[in-house]
């Protein structure tokens, strides 16, 4: 049977959807706003992976008044014939756990969506869905409700010449926290989705505001390093490479720019591998070895024997997207984020190597200049390894130390429960050491404003005290050579003021983070500590303390309080001896701290170049249509 046969026989059938509803966290990850977006991608990926098989062009989204969903494609249709059990074959897609054409089947060549079980799951998570299939000349349609029950037989509508599938399904309120669609999320999600796949249209409509948007790009993901690079100064037009190894496809497009961070986007199947993967290292191999050989034949080295890996890409963004048949696509874990198949890493290596080759040869001044910039970027991390050596082998030199004498340790060496609290000022940091528990809490502080590593040169940070302080404390190195394996925190906490000063100290940090230790972020290791900003003290035979952290928190507690109290606004983390920093801001039974997240590459990527680039006035904009400014007595 054809690799492209979609039929009645190219279903194939495991189980019933009676688990779903018990342990929604197993098919979507989550029951929040993550999770109920994820029922969107399920329908959409199925719709993506009919265009993947040559099957329709345009792929429409709409958020209807009552926030159900509606995705509508011009593919080949669900098939509504009878299957081999007996029942009708949409019946058994929809309603039956790991049914459909991705399971040994021959319905698809390549696919993106969660095993073929999509449809289900979000039938059995959802109050209603309905399905219309245009396929073999007749309109077709089927609805479920309550989990997947199914209200009637299989309608037949009329005639058409058209093809395709629509689907509308409402998310259960009792299986969700939330089922309210956020328009900027999709928006991303179909945005990077078009990139993916040359001419493809995305359409976005939101019935609720009467928003919408269309995305279609014909150079796909060369667009998306464009897009990337938006507010970058590249060196060159974004390169292209393409090429099939066995039966592996493989496209990757890169550009250098005028940073000095790397930015990798992998997918595979359409489906972003957030992990990477054997792809993503079979695109590093090639990358280095076709650099090094490039560098070695026209004798660019000196007295560096090779480049490192890391030294190359600094400056550089890339998109790495491969499509695998389904007999070799292995992913490690459940979540799909990091790509096993091993062949996938020698069909990027070769693919790409041969084509960087001859491009690294046809642009010669480019390719000397990214030698140049990476033989740079190597004395700098040499120097920065030998600083660490000597402050290893003399620590009584305060001069070349790395490691502050600052630093209050912890006394156990247990990465796994430690945390290191990133202080702002040596007053709060003082209190901050002694009303920690100094079994697990290591406390540095900063001086000052950190250096603003979005506009410095990889050499500038390396020098920067304070910075080579954090880098060397926790230990797992940085940039490219980051490994999250090596880190000494489980927890990595920002304690600032809750002022102007503050917030701008906590962006310069995360912008350190993202540009030089991502996977710090993507793990979920950095967070920021919650100070309160009122201290409300009830009079009386016996002082009461409560704290307060917003105005409106105050407002209720005073309103409650029946004898006379003192409120004290703090202006900074220093007004609060050590007791008090435990009890509100250190202590994991009482405190509060907000865990950093990257939702999405790309919208980071833009709006730091935003707030902490060179651009005044776009920074500015920004402030202007993002933050709502008012004028208040503290």
């Amino acid at each position: 049977m054809a690799a492209n046969t979609y039929n009645d026989d190219s279903i194939t059938v495991l189980e019933g959807l009676e688990h779903v509803r018990k342990r929604p966290g197993m098919y979507i990850g989550s029951t929040d706003e993550r999770g109920l977006h994820h029922l969107v991608w399920e329908i959409v990926d199925n719709a993506i992976d009919e265009a993947l098989s040559g099957y329709g062009r345009e792929i429409v989204l709409t958020i209807n008044h009552d926030n159900s969903i509606t995705v509508s494609d011009q593919g080949r249709g669900v098939p509504c014939g009878k299957h081999a059990t007996g029942k009708n074959t949409m019946e058994i897609i929809y309603t039956k756990l790991n049914a459909g054409g991705k399971f040994g089947g021959n319905g698809y060549k390549t696919s993106g969506g969660l095993h073929g079980v999509g449809g289900s799951v979000v039938n059995a998570l959802s109050t209603f869905m309905e399905v219309t299939s245009m396929r073999e000349g007749k309109i077709h349609r089927m609805r479920f409700e309550k989990g997947g029950s199914i209200v009637g037989p299989l309608e037949i509508l009329g005639d058409t010449k058209k093809t395709g599938t629509i689907v509308t399904f409402k998310p259960d309120p009792e299986v969700f926290s939330t089922t309210l669609y956020n328009y900027e999320t999709i928006k991303t999600r179909l945005r990077e989705s078009a990139f993916l796949i040359k001419n493809l249209k995305m359409v976005l409509i939101d019935k609720r505001s009467g928003k919408s948007d269309t995305f279609i790009y014909e150079n796909g993901i060369s667009e998306y390093v464009t897009f990337l690079d938006a507010n970058k100064h590249p060196a060159h037009p974004v390169a292209y490479f393409d090429g099939v190894y066995e039966t592996i496809e493989v496209e990757v497009a890169l550009q250098f720019v005028d940073t000095y961070s790397e930015t990798i986007v992998s997918f595979v199947n359409n489906v972003r591998t957030s992990d990477g993967g054997s792809h993503e290292t079979g695109f590093k191999s090639a990358l280095t070895r076709a650099f090094n050989d490039y560098a070695k034949k026209f004798n660019l080295l000196g007295k560096i024997q090779a480049l490192d890996g890391t030294d190359i890409r600094a400056g550089m963004t890339a998109v790495v997207s491969v499509r695998i048949t389904e007999n070799l696509l292995e992913f490690e874990g459940q979540t799909k984020g990091k790509l096993g198949t091993p062949l996938a890493k020698t069909a990027v290596d070769m693919v790409l190597y041969d084509k960087l080759s001859f491009y690294l040869i046809e642009n010669k001044s480019l390719s000397e200049a990214i030698v140049k910039k990476a033989i740079k970027e190597a004395e700098a991390r040499e120097e920065a390894r030998k600083a660490r050596n000597q402050a290893r082998l003399d620590k009584k030199d305060k001069k070349e130390m790395n490691l502050s004498t600052k630093l209050a340790p912890t006394s156990e060496k247990n990465k796994e429960i430690n945390e290191l609290y990133l202080v702002e000022g040596d007053s709060a940091g003082g209190s901050a050491k002694q009303g920690r528990d100094r079994k697990y809490q290591a406390i540095l502080p900063l001086r000052g404003k950190v250096l603003n590593t979005e506009r410095a040169s990889a050499d500038a940070v390396l020098k920067n005290e304070e910075i080579a302080t954090m880098i060397y404390t926790i230990g797992a190195d940085y940039g490219s050579a980051f490994d999250l394996k090596k880190c000494n925190y489980k927890k990595i906490i920002i304690m600032t003021d809750a002022d102007d000063d503050g917030a701008h100290i906590q962006v310069l940090l995360l912008t350190f983070f993202f540009r030089y230790m991502r996977p710090l972020i993507e793990d979920g290791r950095v967070y920021i500590a919650c100070p309160p900003l009122f201290k409300i003290t009830k009079r009386g035979k016996k002082e009461e303390i409560i704290y307060a952290w917003t105005n409106e928190e105050k407002d209720q507690i005073l309103a409650k309080c029946n004898t006379q109290t003192l409120v004290q606004r703090y202006k900074g983390l220093g007004e609060m001896n050590a007791e008090q920093l435990w009890d509100t801001t250190m202590n994991p039974e009482t405190r509060s701290l907000i865990q950093v997240k990257l939702e999405d590459l790309s919208e980071a990527e833009a709006e730091i170049d935003i707030l902490m680039g060179n651009d005044a006035m776009r920074r500015r904009d920004w402030l202007e249509n993002h933050v709502q400014f008012t004028l208040e007595e503290v």
